[in-house]
């Protein structure tokens, strides 16, 4: 009896969490409920909410004031170092080979959708793992990144000249999403809109917002961006911390090699054997789309009916805990 009153609280916390990010968070709303469910990741709805609920207040806001951390004063006085590793990896094309069809790095859970755009990434470290081939080719900036505190992961991302990254929002909110431009068209033609609010990136400044908002990108110049991308820990209180040890397990399991000198996470590897199922229902959608739609909904039950029960496990903890 006790555990169903657990599990019905769970499930009416999860789907009014749907509902408040759905309807009320941030100033830029979902065209429909189609687009929530396809691009807002709703099965993290809850956690990500009880994040919101517990972080500090100076972060409760779509672009953040990076001079609020001087721990990001490290990379601000270094970006020039940072830089150029940067610019020495994209000469000699390993940004693109390493990001070929195939390769390892090719299959990133998280950032899978990008490629197609043309965008490319290099990973420096990621949640506890710092890339041996990031130590091997850009020693430097991994040096750096091993004296700031609270980076929870770095890449190099780069973007191309006439290029664009659709509206869309990272899924979980265990951390916040910070920007430093290495070489950019340092125009107002290449810019990121978060929640409706425009960056444009610039040589040498940075940016922190909270990516769970959503946020597009666009670069109308005819020149290529640029620029360190970090995974920076959301300030939360004591609670907001308990959430976040169980975000970082899952994000550990999204690690993804540059070369075969790096480990690879369990996503990374399920991932790389689920493409071709993929691959197989997007003709499924093509030939038969009723059929696809069946699918589709039934592996998103099943990934609801999963976070109803991660989310009964954490309430049924803070009872033991409390009471």
């Amino acid at each position: 009896m006790q555990f169903a009153v657990i599990l019905f609280f769970a499930v009416v916390f999860s789907l009014s969490s749907m509902y408040y990010i759905y309807t009320y968070r941030g100033n830029i709303r979902y065209t429909c409920w189609t687009e929530y469910l396809r691009k807002g990741w709703p099965i993290f709805a809850p956690m990500n909410c009880l994040l919101y609920l517990f972080s500090n207040k100076q972060v409760k806001q779509p672009i953040i004031d990076t001079l609020s951390f001087k721990e990001l004063d490290e990379l601000r006085d270094n970006w020039e170092v940072i830089r150029d590793e940067a610019l020495a990896l994209q000469q000699q094309g390993d940004l693109e080979t390493i990001n070929q069809p195939g390769s390892d790095a090719y299959y990133d859970v998280g950032f899978r959708t990008f490629h197609k755009y043309g965008w490319r990434k290099f990973y420096l470290k990621w949640y506890g793992y710092t890339h041996t081939s990031a130590h091997n080719m850009c020693p430097k900036t991994t040096e750096i990144l091993s004296r700031v505190k609270n980076i929870n992961g770095a890449m190099f991302a780069y973007m191309p000249a006439n290029s664009e990254l659709t509206r869309h929002l990272d899924p979980v909110a265990c951390s916040l999403r910070y920007h430093l431009g290495l070489q950019t068209p340092n125009s107002e033609n290449c810019f990121i809109n978060v929640d409706g609010q425009e960056y444009a990136w610039q040589d040498g400044k940075d940016l922190l917002f909270d990516e769970t908002y959503l946020h597009f990108v666009k670069n109308n110049t005819e020149e290529s961006r640029l620029i360190l991308m970090c995974d920076f820990d959301r300030p939360v209180n004591f609670f907001g911390k308990v959430i976040n040890s169980c975000y970082k397990i899952l994000m550990k399991a999204s690690l993804v090699p540059n070369t075969a000198d790096d480990r690879s996470g369990i996503a990374n590897k399920m991932f790389k054997t689920v493409t071709p199922m993929l691959q197989r229902s997007k003709e499924l959608k093509k030939t038969n789309r009723k059929a696809y739609k069946r699918l589709k909904y039934t592996v998103n039950t099943l990934l609801l009916l999963i976070i109803f029960g991660v989310i009964a496990g954490v309430i049924e903890f803070f009872s033991w805990l409390f009471f």
